[in-house]
């Protein structure tokens, strides 16, 4: 049966391996110290994983090439709690909309950890959007959550930011990457 399986196994990676998709025929390979027999190696996979691990392992490797990382300021646990709110937010976060003649307002609301990161993370997000010449945005907290209000430059964009809802609109323009990398860098503070 076990030969039977691995026979399976060698044949799927080689009909993904044809198809130009990266694989990996032992998962478990790329582990040092878990010994067992040598498979044929194709090319590993790229993703690093989960999301958030994803990205922790893009900003380590990013830190540990370049030479002028200074270690002593490094700070991956403010990143990965971070990437936590961020989950917390996208995933628990309950968000509606109030549309105005020249405004949306919404209204972010969650419970423990959720409350934690909207707090955390709408005004901090705010603050970015606001920087955008399209329109202006401002943040406030609540005892529940908090309260994000939009402003579009060209009454047009109402539609738009409508759309979008609050949740395309926290992800939103490109700071995401290079405020993920200065926070790892320890050179910016976690919101």
């Amino acid at each position: 049966m076990r030969l039977k399986l691995i026979g399976v196994a060698i044949g799927s990676a080689l009909i993904l391996a044809s198809a130009g998709l990266a694989v990996s025929i032992d998962q478990h390979q790329g582990h040092a110290g878990h010994g067992g027999h040598e498979a044929a190696e194709l090319d590993l996979p790229t993703e690093g994983g989960q999301s958030a691990f994803a990205a922790l392992v893009e900003i380590v490797a990013l830190l540990e090439a370049d030479p002028k990382t200074d270690w002593s300021k490094v700070n991956i646990a403010g990143l990965r709690q971070h990437l936590v709110d961020m989950n917390e937010l996208t995933l628990g976060a309950e968000a509606t909309q109030v549309l105005g003649t020249d405004q949306i307002v919404f209204s972010i609301r969650g419970e423990g950890k959720t409350l934690r990161a909207i707090q955390a993370m709408v005004p901090a997000h705010a603050r970015e959007l606001d920087k955008m010449a399209q329109w202006s945005v401002s943040a406030e907290t609540t005892a529940d959550g908090a309260t994000l209000i939009v402003k579009p430059q060209d009454g047009r964009d109402l539609e738009k930011v409508s759309a979008l809802g609050f949740f395309g609109l926290m992800a939103t323009g490109a700071h995401h990457q290079s405020h993920h990398f200065a926070m790892a860098k320890g050179t910016l503070h976690a919101h």
